[in-house]
């Protein structure tokens, strides 16, 4: 997945020291913060509270609304103020790109699982097992978004692969995927995180076409997984 353009300007707003004051005081406050009590509280001119709040209004970071202040109402309240507070959406920025809340919700869902299927007597289905489903189940959604419109379907599933992070390469007729969207944690944990992403990368090539495979075949820095055809 590419990184858009709107999450590289909201981290841009924050490369300002002032702004970046600004937003830490927007979040760290209880309740919505208007201009005045920003340049109040960090002893700025309000025209420079209120530039840089709206700054961070449009790069998404902050959410602004309109409200009288509490106990102020009816004829002669005045305008309603500007109020700022944090906003919902969630900015993440990573190169090469890693998907570490992907691999946290397949074990999260994984441990769910093995816990609801636990038995009177105790007895658990295994986890690995859990999370080969739970990464299968993923993959086999992932191969709804592939377009395979033309013959070449490798082609199809690097590029579906190539907005998911994994940077895909084509070798003759294999696709060598450059970069591990869970690179960190594969450091510490390879078996488990290849294991993962085997079955989420498998499931996927099955669903798309018998012919496809995703293969383990680790090797020095790339993913450890490679896309071929059956027989190839």
């Amino acid at each position: 997945m590419a990184v858009s353009e709107r999450d590289v300007g909201g981290v841009g707003a924050l490369a300002d020291p002032l702004r970046r004051e600004i937003y830490e005081f927007v979040c760290g406050h209880d309740g919505p913060v208007s201009r005045d009590l920003a340049a109040d509280a960090l002893a700025m001119p309000r025209h420079q509270a209120k530039f840089h709040l709206d700054r961070l209004e449009q790069a998404g970071l902050l959410d602004a609304a309109y409200a009288r202040p509490d106990g102020r109402g009816g004829p002669g309240a005045g305008r309603p103020a500007k109020l700022y507070q944090r906003s919902a959406r969630e900015i993440a920025v990573s190169l090469p790109e890693r998907d570490y809340e992907l691999a946290s919700r397949l074990l999260a869902e994984a441990i769910v699982a093995v816990t609801d299927a636990t038995g009177d007597d105790g007895a658990a289905p295994d986890l690995l097992d859990a999370l080969d489903d739970a990464a299968a189940a993923h993959g086999t959604a992932l191969a709804g978004t592939v377009c395979a419109a033309d013959s070449d379907l490798l082609g199809a599933a690097a590029a579906a692969l190539e907005d998911h992070g994994y940077e895909p390469r084509r070798d003759g007729d294999r696709v060598l995927l450059v970069n591990c969207p869970f690179h960190a944690i594969a450091q510490t944990h390879t078996a488990l995180v290849c294991r993962m992403n085997h079955a989420l990368l498998g499931a996927m090539t099955e669903a798309m076409e018998p012919g496809l495979e995703a293969r383990l075949e680790p090797g020095p820095d790339r993913c450890c997984v490679v896309l071929a055809g059956r027989g190839d």
